[in-house]
């Protein structure tokens, strides 16, 4: 079932955004060179419980994973890309993080993430995190109250194309609000034109995420942390978006440009 928000439930929802947009972007200054990634975690997590909001990944249990989920970040590294629990590792030079979150606050849910390179870039993970936001940017123009579904998601698999990716379609966005994950699914590529009818009030999560070099997956012994199947490395970026009357709103806005690499040489970020 699709529940449509009301402008003042929307109001709600960009409170929380902008909390993760606001985490999201410190855990990006925070990443560097020597961190471990459990760092991470206890920051968020203190951070969390400062702001008295509730993470949605804390004892996340669906059908895959092994286990409740008993973290509130997702952090995936070079060819992890999805759902990567926080473990007991230190940051190198050049590696590609992605850093997923979920939060509630008074009831009302975002997710965002974003993908940082610490220390030196390689120029084709900075072209790879480039094609996630890119996409991310086209899926959010293409939502527009009176579209279809099909339109997002076309929007996103045209620009991973373009970059010369493929498009992985098992993952993908999602309907949020009261929960983290609600219809509808929003796969990332589609036939533009299909499917459900946009309307103001719908409230949804679109995440490209894109592999270098195969649009194939493969989970981890945990269970959890998705990783491409030939090892070639992956990025991750998403937003929280409300479809109003008068075009889609970015409700997990971060207070300046989203950063690609963790050091003073990043570059801008389309969708901040």
């Amino acid at each position: 079932m699709i529940e449509l928000k009301s402008a003042e439930e929307i109001g709600r929802m960009e409170v929380t955004g902008q909390f993760v947009g606001e985490l999201l972007a410190e855990l990006s200054s925070v990443a560097a060179v020597g961190v471990n990634l459990m760092d991470l975690e206890h920051h968020a997590r203190r951070r969390i419980k400062e702001r008295g909001a509730e993470s949605c990944y804390w004892d996340y249990a669906p059908s895959f994973g092994r286990g409740p989920f008993r973290n509130v970040l997702c952090l995936s590294v070079n060819d992890a890309v999805l759902h990567g629990l926080p473990h007991d590792y230190v940051l190198r030079d050049g590696d590609l993080l992605s850093i997923d979150m979920a939060v509630g606050i008074d009831g009302w849910v975002t997710d965002s993430a974003l993908s940082v390179i610490v220390g030196t870039p390689d120029p084709a993970d900075l072209k790879l995190i480039e094609a996630t936001e890119v996409a991310l940017e086209a899926g959010i123009t293409a939502a527009q109250p009176g579209g279809r579904l099909g339109d997002i998601s076309a929007a996103i698999g045209e620009v991973a194309r373009s970059y010369g990716y493929g498009v992985n379609a098992e993952f993908g966005g999602h309907g949020i609000g009261r929960t983290m994950h609600e219809a509808p699914h929003i796969p990332n590529n589609g036939r533009a034109r299909r499917g459900l009818k946009l309307q103001p009030g719908l409230t949804i999560a679109i995440e490209p995420w894109f592999c270098r070099s195969t649009d194939k997956i493969k989970f981890d012994n945990d269970g959890w942390t998705i990783r491409s199947a030939d090892g070639s490395r992956t990025a991750h970026s998403e937003h929280t978006v409300a479809i109003t009357a008068s075009g889609p709103q970015i409700l997990t806005r971060r207070p300046t440009h989203g950063v690609v690499s963790a050091d003073s040489t990043s570059k801008p970020a389309t969708a901040s």
